[in-house]
C-alpha cells in the first residue's frame, strides 16, 4: 500500500508545480470551498491540492518547496495535453460508494482522503483489479489517456466496499463519511469503537488518529471495556495502554463501586493486578474489588452493585465441604488471587471474614495468620517478605481538587502511620510517611485494634512513595528512590523522605509500599 501511494504522490505533485510567487487563495470551486492555485493552469479542474496532500500523507510543505525534484517534463507534457478530458476534469464529478447495503454519493476532495477509497477510485479508473500501480501506470500513458478520453462522459463512477468488522455499522460508516466533508467535531463516546472501526476499514488515518484521541482523554467505567477491546482488534498500542493504566489507578477507586466492573475480562484484570503501579487504598479494598467482580460474573441477571454483606452470603451459602476456589467454577479464578498479597491483610476483623466466607484454601489462611504470629514474635520483622516489588504492603491516599491536607492512619503489627499530602502551592504538592505514638491525639481507635502496640522505639522501614496524576491524556508519574530508614518518635527520624511533585493533574494518586526488614 505505501508503494501505491508513493506512486500517487509522484502524479499529484506533476499534476500541481509550483510557479513562482504563488500565493495560496480561498476560492469556491464546483460544490467545494477548497486551496487552490489561482494562476495554476490545472487549479480550476483538479480539486485543491492541499486536501489531496493529506488524503495521501504528503507534507505539503516539502512538496512546495523542492517542486523540481519531483517534475518529469516528459510526463508533464503528456499530463497537461490530456487531463483537459472533461470526464477527468469535472468540477461536479462524484463518485457512488456501494457499502453495507447502501448506496453513498462522495465528490473525489473528500473521497482521496480515504487510501481504501482512493485505490478503489484509481483501480477503476484504470480499467485495471490487479493492483493500484498498475491502474496508476495506465494513467500516465498517452494511448490509456486517448482511451479514456474517447470514452462518453462520465460523471459518476460506482465502486464498491466489503466490510466484514461487526463494529462498523450504517451509523458510524455515515459518521465516518461525514467527517470527510467536516473538521467538526461532536461525537458521543458511545459511538467512538464504530467510528474508529470505520476509520481503520477506510484508512482515514486522520479521522482513525482522532477518534484514539478522543477515547483515551475520554476513558470511564461506563466505555473502558469496548475501547480496550476496539485496541487490541486494531493492535492500537497507545489506546491498549491507556485503558491499561487508566484501570490500575482506577480499579478500586472507580470500577470497584460499578456495575461495569462486571465487563473487565479475566486476562485483563490479572494483568493489572499484577502490575506494581496499581493502586489501592489497601489489600483488604482490593480484594474485596476482586470479589465482586467474581460475585458479578456468577450473577448476570443482577443489575445493581450488591451490598457488602449480600456479597458474603452469597459466598458463604456454598457447601462447606471445599472452599470456592478449589471447586470447578473457581478454579480457574485462583491466578486472579494468587496475585494478591494477603499477608498485607491484619486486622482481626478482616482475617475473620476470609475464614468465614470459605473462598480461599485452608492451607492460604493458615500460611497468612502464620506469617503474622512470626512477625510478632520478632518485634515486626516480616522475614518472609524478601522481593519488594511483589511482597510490599500497599497503602493508598487519593488527594482531590478541594484538598489543602490530607491524611491516613494506618497501623501494621503494633507501629503507627500517617499517611500525609499537603498542596503547597497552585501545583505544587508533598506526600510523606510519618511515624505516630499509640497515644498521639485524634488516633482512630478502629486502626488501635485489640490494643496492640509495639514496645520497639525503632522501627527499620524499607519503603518507596509513588504519586502518579493524568494531564492530557498522559499519566505523570514520580517517585522516590527505595529508602531503608529507622523510624523513632521524635526529630527528623520520625518522618520519611518527603516526595514533592509538580502536577496540574487531578486527582492524584499516592501510594505508599513499605516492609519491615530485620532489625
Amino acid at each position: 500500500m505505501i508503494g501505491h501511494f508513493c506512486e500517487l504522490k509522484n502524479l499529484l505533485s506533476l499534476l500541481f508545480p509550483k510557479k513562482p510567487g504563488a500565493r495560496l487563495e480561498r476560492r469556491i470551486a464546483g460544490s467545494t470551498n477548497r486551496w487552490r492555485f489561482p494562476r495554476d493552469p490545472f487549479s480550476g479542474d483538479l480539486l485543491a491540492l492541499s486536501q489531496m496532500s493529506r488524503a495521501v500523507s504528503i507534507d505539503l510543505d516539502d512538496v512546495l518547496k523542492h517542486p523540481d525534484r519531483l517534475r518529469i517534463p516528459k510526463i508533464e507534457k503528456i499530463l497537461s495535453e490530456n487531463l483537459k478530458d472533461k470526464a477527468l476534469q469535472s468540477r461536479d464529478a462524484v463518485v457512488a460508494l456501494e457499502c453495507l447495503g447502501f448506496r453513498w454519493e462522495l465528490h473525489l476532495p473528500q473521497l482521496f482522503q480515504s487510501k481504501t477509497l482512493t485505490r478503489l477510485y484509481l483501480v477503476a479508473l484504470g480499467g485495471d483489479t490487479a493492483s493500484p500501480v498498475q491502474a496508476l501506470e495506465k494513467l500516465l500513458q498517452a494511448p490509456a489517456l486517448r482511451k479514456i478520453r474517447e470514452r462518453p462522459p462520465m460523471k459518476k463512477m460506482v465502486i464498491s466496499l466489503k466490510i466484514n468488522d461487526p463494529l462498523v455499522t450504517r451509523s458510524a460508516f455515515a459518521t465516518a463519511l461525514n467527517n470527510l466533508y467536516t473538521s467538526q467535531w461532536d461525537m458521543n463516546l458511545d459511538d467512538m469503537p464504530g467510528v474508529l472501526a470505520s476509520a481503520h476499514a477506510l484508512q482515514f488515518s486522520s479521522l482513525y488518529e482522532r477518534c484514539v484521541t478522543t477515547m483515551i482523554n475520554g476513558l470511564a467505567p461506563d466505555n473502558l471495556n469496548s475501547f480496550y477491546r476496539s485496541a487490541c482488534k486494531y493492535q492500537e498500542e497507545g489506546l491498549i495502554t491507556a485503558c491499561e493504566k487508566w484501570l490500575e489507578m482506577n480499579l478500586v477507586p472507580q470500577m470497584g463501586k460499578q456495575i461495569y466492573l462486571r465487563k473487565i475480562s479475566k486476562e485483563l484484570l490479572h494483568k493489572v493486578l499484577k502490575s506494581p503501579r496499581l493502586f489501592t487504598y489497601s489489600e483488604f479494598h482490593l480484594l474485596k474489588t476482586l470479589l465482586l467482580w467474581v460475585y458479578l460474573q456468577l450473577n448476570q441477571q443482577s443489575q445493581t452493585v450488591p451490598t457488602y454483606e449480600t456479597m458474603l452470603m452469597f459466598f458463604n451459602s456454598f457447601p462447606k465441604k471445599c472452599c470456592f476456589l478449589e471447586r470447578d467454577v473457581g478454579h480457574g479464578l485462583m491466578p486472579l488471587f494468587v496475585s494478591l498479597r494477603l499477608h498485607s491483610i491484619t486486622r482481626g476483623k478482616d482475617l475473620d471474614t476470609l475464614k468465614r466466607i470459605n473462598f480461599f484454601p485452608e492451607s492460604w489462611l493458615v500460611r497468612i495468620v502464620a506469617n503474622h504470629y512470626q512477625a510478632l514474635e520478632n518485634g515486626g520483622d516480616m522475614a518472609c517478605m524478601n522481593d519488594f516489588s511483589t511482597q510490599a504492603v500497599r497503602f493508598g491516599l487519593l488527594f482531590h481538587k478541594e484538598y489543602t491536607t490530607h491524611s491516613r492512619m494506618i497501623a501494621m503489627y503494633g507501629f503507627f502511620f500517617e499517611m500525609k499530602g499537603v498542596k503547597n502551592d497552585t501545583a505544587e504538592y508533598s506526600f510523606y510517611l510519618q511515624r505516630l505514638r499509640p497515644t498521639d491525639v485524634g488516633f482512630p481507635s478502629s486502626v488501635c485494634e485489640h490494643g496492640l502496640v509495639s514496645l520497639r522505639t525503632e522501627r527499620l522501614v524499607k519503603y518507596e512513595i509513588r504519586a502518579q496524576a493524568l494531564v492530557d491524556g498522559r499519566w505523570q508519574e514520580f517517585r522516590t528512590r527505595l529508602v531503608v530508614q529507622k523510624f523513632r518518635f521524635t526529630g527528623l527520624s520520625c518522618k520519611s523522605e518527603v516526595l514533592k511533585i509538580k502536577t496540574v493533574g487531578i486527582p492524584i494518586y499516592v501510594s505508599f509500599s513499605f516492609i519491615f526488614p530485620a532489625s
